[in-house]
Order: structure tokens, then sequence, then C-alpha cells
């Protein structure tokens, strides 16, 4: 009798983790120009084995080093208490660690209240990423499922909807109202239920949760009858509602001091004839190197035997370590930073020696850099998020040079911006007292060589705040 045997199959899993070392690498690299000169300057505040190239110590100073080991003991004692391993911190993992300034960002303000939270360390990180990813008008555009495979790869955090969904929604309960919300009828969704403590909402609820595509599209006179109320009542609510703010980001910035016209540039780009050259803007930003004075000391105090020359030893490499794995970061950002932005004026070079003119942009979405480069493309949305480049004539946002194209009849590809051009002056040019509809404005297109769908062709003029035909009729 043959006996039944059971294989038992062993199924390895294998999770992404980072090291203290790249989390530091990636969170240099979501940083902007503004917040790394910021974060530089913190690192030279708390790591003596840090020092900017060319700094010179007076007499003074070497005189305090020479005899530093009491110093550096009570250091070792109070900022370590024993342990050998520095662990970064979960802020310090997303870019949210303090740094010095002296006016909160918006993110500082948001993560602010987080830490008000009674949370898990691992809730909290969530919460540091989704604050991390709004847009500026305090919106979540990205979606959750996005967001639970980037926090996999780069935090080593494996979350699902569920637990993405609690922490957004305690997110969602900070000020201002509305913010962390995933589009606009959430966000004014969520002024409302602030609101119902104060007066009866339930009608502005059931305007937008059942009738959002009415009221978006100022269908407003036939709301009444659908729902079964007055017209008064049913305008006294929308009233209400087009008082909200549907921007809660924007209003949280300029309550900081926050305003478009103090952006900073992190890029430079240049025409000189047929070339375009680009270069960081970092004259603010000082070279650094390991402070050598540190370097000596470390080598007299690991030849010495006593314990009191063990502490200091351990203490001085821990530092002399940290100076250089924060160098190198530095070093690898500026040349992810380069490399990504020099592929992007390669790909839209003839857009830049144009003096922008849109019908120039080469359609480009974040693979066709990461194929150039060599990074993934988790590491070009990085870097395009929440950058600028200066040109001659102004600047730009790097997301604007990426967008999907459209093939045209002849073959050519022209990019969306292109085709938004299109639009506006084929509304600019209708006639006012008969304005075209979207399916119009397709086969109006389509004469042009534009095989567009009329649903993109809602989406496309929707995105270019036109309004639908009968709004715009004289």
């Amino acid at each position: 009798m043959a006996k039944n045997t059971q294989t038992h199959i062993q199924e390895q899993v294998l999770v992404q983790t980072l090291s203290p070392q790249q989390l530091l690498a990636v969170q240099l690299l979501e940083m902007t120009t503004v917040e790394i000169e910021d974060r530089v300057r913190s690192e030279l505040m708390d790591n003596p084995a840090l020092e900017p190239v060319g700094q010179e110590c007076d007499d003074d100073d070497n005189e305090e080093k020479s005899d530093p080991i009491s110093a550096l003991i009570a250091d070792y004692d109070d900022d370590y208490s024993g342990n050998e391993e520095i662990q970064p911190s979960a802020g310090s993992v997303y870019g949210y660690e303090n740094s010095v300034s002296d006016t909160l960002s918006f993110g500082d303000t948001l993560v602010e209240q987080l830490g008000e939270c009674e949370m898990t360390p691992t809730e909290r990180s969530i919460g540091e990423y989704l604050i991390g990813s709004l847009d500026e008008d305090g919106l979540l555009r990205k979606p959750l499922d996005e967001i639970g495979d980037e926090l996999l790869i780069y935090g080593g955090l494996d979350v699902g909807q569920e637990q993405l969904l609690s922490v957004l929604a305690k997110i969602q309960a900070f000020e201002p109202a509305g913010i962390a919300a995933r589009d606009l009828r959430e966000c004014l969704l969520l002024q409302l239920e602030r609101k119902a403590a104060e007066k009866d909402v339930s009608l502005h609820m059931r305007i937008l949760s059942d009738h959002y595509d009415d009221f978006a599209g100022k269908r407003w006179e036939a709301l009444a009858d659908r729902m079964g109320v007055t017209k008064e009542e049913c305008r006294d609510a929308i009233a209400d509602i087009v008082r909200l703010n549907p921007r809660p980001g924007a209003s949280l910035s300029e309550s900081i001091g926050f305003s478009r016209q103090q952006i900073t540039p992190d890029f430079i780009l240049e025409v000189d004839d047929e070339d375009v050259v680009v270069s960081l803007n970092n004259a603010h930003l000082p070279s650094l190197k390991v402070n050598d004075s540190y370097v000596t000391m470390l080598e007299e105090q690991a030849s010495g035997e006593n314990q009191e020359q063990k502490v200091a030893a351990l203490f001085l490499k821990q530092k002399i370590d940290a100076a250089k794995g924060f160098i190198s970061a530095v070093q690898q950002r500026a040349q992810t930073m380069l490399s990504t932005m020099r592929a992007i004026a390669a790909k839209q070079k003839e857009f830049f020696l144009s003096g922008g003119d849109e019908s120039c942009l080469k359609p480009m979405i974040l693979e066709d850099i990461a194929k150039v480069t060599g990074y993934d493309i988790s590491t070009i949305s990085r870097v395009g998020n929440s950058k600028y480049v200066q040109v001659p004539w102004g600047v730009y946002q790097l997301k604007y040079f990426f967008s999907d194209g459209v093939v045209k009849e002849d073959g050519t590809e022209q990019s969306v911006y292109e085709l938004f051009r299109v639009i506006r002056d084929i509304v600019d040019n209708e006639d006012k007292s008969n304005p075209l509809t979207d399916q119009a404005l397709q086969e109006e297109l389509a004469a042009q060589g534009y095989n567009v769908a009329r649903r993109t062709v809602a989406k496309y003029r929707e995105q270019l705040g036109i309004p639908v035909a009968r709004m715009r009729k004289d």
C-alpha cells in the first residue's frame, strides 16, 4: 500500500525594503530647492562632523576641539542612550523632518495636526505620505492603490485600502475643511459636514451626492423639480454650496505666507543658439565635506584602549558616517535631478528653442524619461513633483512637460497642449449666438485632422475651464 506523502511548499515572499541611506536619498529627492537648503543648514547645525567646503576654523574653535572627549561622552549619553545604531524617524523617510525655517510650510502645518492624533507609527508614516501626495489645491488626486504601491516600495509598508482610508479620514478632519478630498465633490461634502452642526444642510448634501452632474453642469432650474423641493429652497442651497472653498490647500498656503510669486526654481535652463543648457539652481547650497579634525580625532581615539576612548571613538564614527552618508545622498540627488531635467530638455528641445510655442511640445510620459535615464518611473515622478524650471521667458512646473499625445490623420503625433490650443481657438471664433456643442466641437476637430471622441472633447473642454455651449450663448 502506497504511503500518502504531503509535499510542503514553502513560499518565500520578497518584500522590498530600503536601507536608511536609500530612504535618505528618496527623502532628499522629493525636496525642492528651498527645502534642501533648509535641510543642509539643519544638518550642518546637528552634525559637527559635517562642514561646508572652504570653511576655516578660528583658534578658539581649534582649542575647543583639541580636548573634546568629555563633551563627546556627554553628548553620546544624551543622544543615543547606549544605542549603537542611528534609526531614521518615520517623518524623515517622507520628507517632513523638522528643519530650520522661519515659516511653516503647507505640509508642515498638516503634519503638526497629524502629530496631535493618536496613531501607531505605521499610521503616522501613512499619514505623512498622504500629506506629501496632496496637490497645491490640497486635494489628493493620486489613486490610493498607487499610494499603497509606493509605500511598499519606498517604506517597506504593506498596507491595505482599508488602512489607507482610515488614515485619510483622519486627515480629512484637519483644518481647513475639505483638505485631502479626492475630488471636488468630496471636498464640498466634507465642508458641508462641518456645517451640519450649525444648520440643516441635508438638501445641500443631496444635491452633491445624488445630482452632482446637474449641479456641475449648472442645470439648476431642473434640480428643484427632480428633488421635490421649491425653487427658492434649491436656490438657497446652491448659493451656500458655491460659497464653499474648492481649493482648501490654496487658502491654507495663503494663511502661512505662501504665494506663487515666492516660487524658487529648482533648475535654470538657458538657450544658446541651437543648444539648451540645464543647471541646478544651487547657488545658495554649499559644497559639503567631512570635518578633517573629526577624522583625526577618530584615528586618535580608535587606537586607545580605555572605555572613555572607545565611547568617544564610537560617537565620532557615527557622526562621520552620518556626514558621509548625507554628502553622498546630496550628490546623488543632484545627479538624478540633472539627468532627469537634461532628458526632459532633450525631448522638448524644439519647444525651448521656439521660445515656448505649445505646438512644439511633444507628447511625453514618465516612462519616456525613465527609459532614457535608466531610473524607474517613481524616481522620475519624484523629480517632477513640485519642481520648477526657469527658462528665459518664464517659469514652468516640470509636470507641464508631461502629457499624452494625440495622433492626427496624417500620422503625426501632437501634444495634448496643442489640442487644447486648437479647442480654445475654435471656441474663441465660434458664433456666440449659436455656440458649438461638444459634438460640433468634435466634428470641427475631425475636420482639422484630430480624431478625438466626443467624451474626450468634453473632458478637455472642462479642463480648459470652458463652459458648455448653452452657457456660452450671448
